[in-house]
């Protein structure tokens, strides 16, 4: 007689491990001796995913409710299943909005929390945790803790960007951005080339509070790296329409496409298609936050176009000082390596922030899609050698195949991180399937 299968959880890449996730509105009591908790599964790789021999996680989701808001301050005090899509549900035509976001609206601010996300005003803005005035963790040991970065200051910048391994986030307490309309002013402009589109970057940081773009990764030679830049900022009252923002009905990815939907040649066409589409040189106008922010968000289940296998997105940051020329190289290096995709996307990035583990430094950032195949690992082993002679490093929300050795040649400050771990969790109880692979948690 056959076993029956096993339960699975997956990331937002397709990738699963066994596990279950027990949902409750008391996520205090649900926290009691669990192993992680896992917000709305937007990590793209195993952080969210329970590691070997543990099947049950802690599900925040249910725990959404918002504890207190200052309309005055625009201080929010929410549990740690709030959505950013609730945030800006509830918060928007009140005129304020999240201080970051990154690419998606359906993730948890314990998720924001854990990740350190950074959106497209890090150059201006920095991630989330630099928003955050308060945290309520459930720690190893089962206490509830509170901590900001004037109380338990050590513990407070550990879990920003901590990939919830410091304790289970139960409660959030940041500031909110005040914007003056529910509109986007926007602007952007066709790039013949990745040296030409990171100069254009760079100078828009000076002018535009947001900007973020898309390169081409299959072309060659001159044209490598081409890209279409986008630039915005909040619309003045006087520039917006009177009427908010419509939401309108969403498409939906209905099942898994088949492996070879995504090849070469369909990925170049979409490439071609995309970067000519936008005909004119520059293009200017008003555009809604769902369509600046969150293009993928509408079209649900967008993950499914990579087939049974998944995918993976492999994001790095190459610092300035690795000079004009990164970019260029990176493109060299990942066109050579054939790990192009249709979706690439490189964006500016400001000072290192609070969070111990948080991702971003003073460079660009550069993300890039790729299904899964049997050359997956050998071509993220090869680019994160790159990375690491360029004074970079990746992203752990992202990651699924970086190895031990090379994320500790790529991470100076995980000492003073793992220090901060070993005060609140000397027996490593809280962990991932991430932290078994990179931490080695569990041997």
């Amino acid at each position: 007689m056959s076993r029956p299968t096993p339960p699975t959880l997956a990331g937002w890449g397709l990738l699963e491990r066994p596990g279950v996730e027990c949902r409750s509105e008391d996520l205090a009591a649900l926290t009691r001796g669990a192993v992680l908790t896992r917000g709305l599964g937007r990590s793209y790789g195993d952080s969210s995913l329970p590691p070997p021999g543990t099947l049950d996680v802690a599900g925040s989701v249910l725990a959404d409710r918002v504890l207190a808001f200052n309309p005055e301050t625009g201080v929010l005090r929410a549990e740690a299943g709030f959505s950013l899509n609730s945030l800006n549900r509830l918060f928007l035509h009140r005129g304020f909005f999240s201080p970051v976001t990154p690419g998606t609206s359906f993730v948890t601010l314990g998720g924001a929390v854990a990740s350190d996300v950074h959106g497209k005003n890090h150059h201006r803005d920095g991630c989330f945790g630099e928003h955050v005035r308060a945290l309520k963790l459930r720690v190893a040991d089962g206490q509830i803790v509170e901590c900001s970065p004037t109380v338990e200051p050590e513990l407070f910048r550990a879990t920003l960007g901590g990939m919830g391994l410091t304790g289970h986030v139960l409660e959030v307490e940041f500031q909110l951005a005040r914007v003056p309309s529910p509109w986007i002013v926007y602007e952007s402009e066709r790039v013949p080339d990745v040296d030409a589109y990171v100069d254009a970057l760079k100078a828009a940081a000076a002018d535009w509070p947001m900007t973020v773009g898309w390169i081409d990764c299959l072309s060659r030679g001159k044209n490598l790296g081409r890209g279409i830049l986008i630039k915005g900022r909040w619309a003045e009252a006087h520039e917006a329409p009177p009427e908010p923002p419509r939401t309108g009905p969403k498409l939906a990815i209905p099942f898994l496409f088949p492996s070879w939907a995504l090849n070469p040649l369909s990925i170049r066409a979409f490439n071609f298609l995309y970067y000519w589409k936008h005909w004119q040189r520059r293009r200017a106008g008003l555009m809604t936050p769902d369509a600046f922010f969150y293009p993928l968000d509408g079209i649900l289940h967008w993950n499914r176009i990579y087939g049974r296998r998944g995918f993976t997105q492999y994001q790095c940051v190459l610092p300035d000082a690795a000079g004009r020329g990164a970019a260029r190289r990176f493109m060299d290096k990942l066109t050579a390596l054939g790990g192009a995709s249709f979706l690439c996307v490189i964006k500016d990035c400001g000072p290192e922030g609070t969070g111990l583990l948080s991702f971003p430094l003073k460079g660009i950032s550069i993300a890039v899609d790729m299904a899964l195949t049997d050359r997956t690992q050998g071509i993220v082993d090869a680019l994160n050698a790159f990375v690491i002679a360029e004074g970079g490093r990746i992203y752990l929300s992202k990651d699924a195949f970086t190895r031990p050795e090379d994320f500790r040649r790529m991470e100076p400050r995980l000492d003073a991180f793992l220090a901060v771990r070993r005060k609140w969790d000397p027996e490593r109880r809280i962990r991932s399937a991430q932290s078994v692979r990179l931490l080695g948690d569990g041997t």
